[in-house]
């Protein structure tokens, strides 16, 4: 998924609880979802960083070298603006674009 193109907020927003826990039913069960969708999205987001920023890398970095990169610089500053992982799992949940089961849940209908 394109993060970039995320509507998330940058900025904490103060949520009512009441809707966070609508499809759950739960409101532990629906922060729990949106923790691990989150560190999914950190991760992914990780990963693309380290990604770009390997190309830069050299074996025998100065301190020269690391001041004059540019674009390494706006590389690095374009991820520190974007919206926090926390924030784009959470609107991920409130738009209803996070799949989750509960394999509890899933059992009990089962019997």
């Amino acid at each position: 998924m394109d993060y970039k193109k995320s509507n998330a907020p940058t900025n904490t927003v103060t949520r009512d609880v009441m809707n966070l826990c609508d499809q759950t039913g739960n409101i532990y069960e629906s922060v729990a979802i949106i923790g691990k969708r989150a560190n999914q999205i950190g991760a992914d987001i990780k990963a693309e960083l380290s990604k770009k920023l390997t190309e830069f890398a050299t074996r025998g970095d100065n301190l020269e070298e690391t001041f004059e990169n540019r674009e390494q610089i706006e590389i690095s500053r374009f991820y520190e603006r974007m919206p926090k992982p926390t924030l784009i799992a959470t609107q991920e949940f409130i738009e209803g674009k996070v799949y989750f089961r509960n394999p509890s849940r899933d059992n009990d209908m089962m019997d």
